[in-house]
């Protein structure tokens, strides 16, 4: 990373903890009605008994589909999401990366719209997606390996838990050549384990509640059925 590289990278962190004056006025009304409209549109979904997929139960799940199958909605959240990024973070970004499905959806729309946020003589913003391999890992194509090499990449998610994704992406990410200056979500669940160095934001945060090991889940235990959409 130049030094220049590291300037902006200090300046983001400072501008994402900052938490007084007008634009931290602006920032908290964002997220405010994201989390709202999170709840409208049952992406946030509260007082259930989902089954995660990964051994654990729990009463909360956030439901990013229930975004992207309406494109006016990730459109709206994803300015918003722009809106909450510093200044040096979006004059930065050279390319938007996601993970698929919902990241790479919301890595698109971002990069288009970060290009109405700079002037037009300003290098246009690519798009990078992390699929998924043969075995079901995350992995970058060839093709897309050559869109981050060289360039500062914001990588971007619809929904941080433990972190995981972030890490292998930024790893992907620097093995093709690329640097991460930042990570972004729409929801951050506040149960990262993963502490990346990185400046992170988020549109909405929801702490997540305790989280149960499917074989001692109280909700199973006391009959309340799985929560089907």
């Amino acid at each position: 990373m130049t030094a220049a590289e590291r300037t902006m990278t200090t300046e983001a962190a400072r501008a994402g903890r900052e938490s007084t004056g007008t634009s931290m006025t602006r920032r908290d009304e964002l997220r405010r009605k994201a989390l709202d409209n999170m709840r409208e549109a049952a992406v946030l979904m509260l007082d259930g008994h989902f089954d995660y997929g990964n051994g654990f139960h729990g009463r909360v799940y956030v439901n990013p589909h229930q975004i992207f199958r309406q494109p006016s909605l990730i459109w709206r959240f994803a300015q918003d999401l722009i809106e909450i990024l510093p200044d040096p973070v979006v004059q930065a970004t050279e390319v938007v990366a996601g993970p698929v499905m919902g990241g790479a959806l919301l890595a698109h729309t971002m990069a288009g719209l970060l290009d109405g946020r700079r002037s037009l003589t300003h290098p246009p913003t690519t798009f990078a997606p992390l699929s998924l391999d043969a075995t079901g890992s995350l992995a970058i194509r060839s093709f897309y390996r050559g869109v981050v090499r060289g360039r500062r990449v914001l990588l971007v998610d619809d929904v941080r838990n433990t972190g995981k994704t972030f890490e292998r992406a930024r790893t992907l990410v620097e093995q093709a050549g690329g640097t991460v200056i930042a990570t972004a979500q729409l929801c951050d669940r506040l149960e990262a384990l993963v502490d990346l160095g990185l400046p992170n934001y988020a549109l909405a945060e929801y702490p997540a509640p305790e989280n149960y090991p499917a074989v001692e889940c109280p909700l199973c235990k006391a009959g309340t059925p799985i929560t089907s959409f």
